[in-house]
């Protein structure tokens, strides 16, 4: 990626929309633009998780506003991410389909450690190189992110459900702060958080950071009203609690620092902060400048390169944790990109092949993970891992995808009715099927003078074989034939040719 290099990163937050936009310079990201607004989607999930038409239209409208603003913006350059309440959200497909054509981009739906390994990124990167070992916090709407890490290494991550928004409606619901309300709040927090003891103990890091929302909110207030210079102790927590108490309503605060549209969270945040404190012991909080966005456009940065996307060495983890065999992997991958290359033919987008080939590949790397589990069905276990393991860099649908292509990649393909109809899926899950085909003896197959094309004009792929290789490899022709007959009942077409 060049410098001077446009960069967008899109959080759709619980609380808040925000939109940050960059320029790469000499491996850093200088601000060009920041823009946050109040969309409070969580406070508009109902008691069945849906969220409500009112709050959809909310997020819509803002995603209006921020989708003029990076008009134009490559699709590799901008990433959007919805955390929390579009994790919970049951009818969050409603939102995200009309979401995604108002803003122009896609929006990854990201998994809770996903969050904390961004939020991490972001925050790392904009704090001096150091050793120290760093306790990261992030109080969100409906989440709350924990991660311990080194350098911008995060080496635990973990999500609970509980942040501002959340707890300010369930323990606040009237909008009354009194300390009644904040001893059971920050009891019902500890009681969420208290697996976080054996994880976080307070032996594990040096310095705790506090970034975005809630923590950025009290150390705006604690620095303005003289208290500290912006880091957060637990006196100082003492002291801010007390004012809202006797305020009692958060239109009755009247208290520097602290923003008109913060106010009716802030009882809800606190709450959770003072039970973050207590039971990982923190003296003291430095307030970070990075966050999530931040750490979404370093990512964007670090996919560039397969050497330093996240999610390849993700990949390579899973395939060794479930002891799939490498070399079998690596050979069907192999097979699989030379057969997808050659379908694909010319013409198309640099940028856009090489993100499908790199999909391919992890998908042929992972696709025997479920042999540990059972050698008849392991395409099932494959893809039942991937649909439920969290995988740092991964989005829900990119799990769901890699999941899909794994399942498929033997058996009937009738189990595949909705994705059959997407041309680049179709594609990848042929060369992933034909691979493991002539890849079944376990030995590098012959490819020389086989070829595999698509029909510009229908639906349909051929596969050309060289002469007399269906005498020396009858039984990958049988496959072959077979492979044929499977294709025979989905909408597209395969065919064999025979020199």
């Amino acid at each position: 990626m060049q410098n001077g290099t446009l960069l967008a990163a899109v959080d759709l937050g619980s609380n808040s929309f925000r939109l940050e936009i960059g320029r790469l310079h000499a491996g850093h990201i200088e601000r060009v633009e920041y823009l946050k607004e109040t969309v409070r989607q969580g406070a508009g999930l109902d008691d069945a998780r849906n969220l409500s038409t009112e709050a959809m239209e909310r997020g819509w409208a803002c995603l209006a506003r921020f989708g003029e603003r990076i008009a134009g913006f490559r699709p590799t350059h901008v990433r959007a991410v919805a955390t929390q309440t579009l994790r919970e959200a049951r009818n969050r497909d409603v939102f995200l389909a009309q979401a995604r054509k108002i803003l122009g981009f896609q929006i990854e739906v990201i998994a809770g450690r996903e969050e904390a390994r961004l939020i991490y990124l972001g925050v790392s990167h904009l704090l001096p190189d150091s050793d120290e070992r760093r306790l990261v916090v992030d109080i969100g709407g409906r989440s709350t992110e924990l991660i311990l890490g080194q350098g911008h290494v995060p080496q635990t991550l973990e999500s609970y459900r509980l942040g501002s928004v959340a707890w300010s409606m369930k323990h606040f619901p009237n909008g009354q702060w009194t300390s009644a309300a904040f001893r059971t709040a920050e009891i019902a927090a500890k009681a969420i958080l208290d697996e976080a003891l054996s994880h976080y103990p307070r032996s594990s890091w040096d310095q705790a950071y506090g970034s975005s929302g809630t923590i950025g909110a009290v150390a705006d207030a604690l620095q303005a009203n003289g208290w500290t210079d912006g880091t957060i102790t637990p006196e100082a927590l003492d002291w801010l609690e007390d004012k809202l108490i006797r305020a009692q309503r958060p239109e009755h605060l009247r208290l520097e620092g602290i923003k008109e549209d913060r106010r009716p969270v802030l009882g809800g945040g606190l709450a959770v902060l003072r039970a973050v404190f207590d039971l990982l012991q923190i003296d003291n909080m430095r307030p970070a400048e990075g966050a999530l966005r931040q750490g979404a456009l370093f990512d964007l940065i670090d996919r560039e390169n397969p050497q330093t996307d996240v999610r390849t060495r993700m990949i390579d983890w899973l395939a060794r944790h479930f002891g799939a065999d490498a070399a079998q992997g690596e050979r069907v991958a192999r097979t699989a990109m030379h057969l997808y290359e050659q379908a694909m033919g010319s013409g198309v987008n640099a940028q856009t092949k090489e993100r499908s080939l790199r999909k391919l590949q992890w998908a042929a790397r992972v696709h025997e993970i479920g042999m540990q589990i059972s050698h008849s069905d392991y395409h099932k276990h494959g893809a039942y891992i991937l649909e439920n393991t969290d995988l740092q860099g991964f989005t829900v649908d990119e799990l769901h995808r890699l999941g899909l292509l794994v399942l498929g990649h033997r058996g009937k393909l009738r189990k595949l009715e909705d994705p059959i109809d997407d041309p680049v899926f179709v594609q990848q899950l042929l060369a992933l099927r034909l691979a493991v085909i002539l890849c079944h003896a376990r030995r590098e197959p012959e490819l020389q003078g086989l070829a595999l094309q698509k029909d510009p004009q229908a639906s349909s792929y051929r596969l050309s074989l060289p002469p007399d290789w269906d005498k020396q490899y009858p039984q990958s022709v049988h496959l072959l034939r077979e492979e044929c007959v499977a294709w025979q009942k989905a909408p597209w077409r395969l065919t064999l040719r025979l020199a």
